[in-house]
């Protein structure tokens, strides 16, 4: 369902490890907003919801709800460094368009 690049693992990991938490998970969302009409979310969470899906990505646990599953499906997470700053970057073959600075999309 969702890709996760080895750089952006290591990023994610080392995150969590900041965190002090042992059993965390990366959730990723969709939600209404931006520009475009639609923006991505991640949040580290603790607990899982019981309409969460799980996608198991080298060590880490990915949490996608049910609403924004059909928006991720084949999304790649990457961590990506240009003259502007550090960051994740999702590339989304289900985004339609996008607005100029790239933190939203339409589908």
């Amino acid at each position: 369902m969702i890709n996760v690049t080895p750089v952006a693992a290591e990023k994610i990991k080392e995150a969590m490890a900041g965190e002090g938490k042992p059993n965390l998970s990366l959730r990723i969302y969709v939600e209404g907003g931006g520009c475009s009409g639609m923006q991505y979310g991640l949040v580290f969470e603790e607990e899982r919801k019981d309409d969460d899906e799980v996608v198991p990505v080298d060590g880490i646990n990915i949490l996608v709800d049910r609403f924004s599953a059909p928006y991720l499906q084949g999304a790649e997470i990457d961590f990506v460094t240009t003259l502007q700053g550090a960051g994740f970057k999702i590339s989304n073959p289900n985004a339609t368009g996008s607005c100029g600075c790239g933190e939203s999309f339409k589908a």
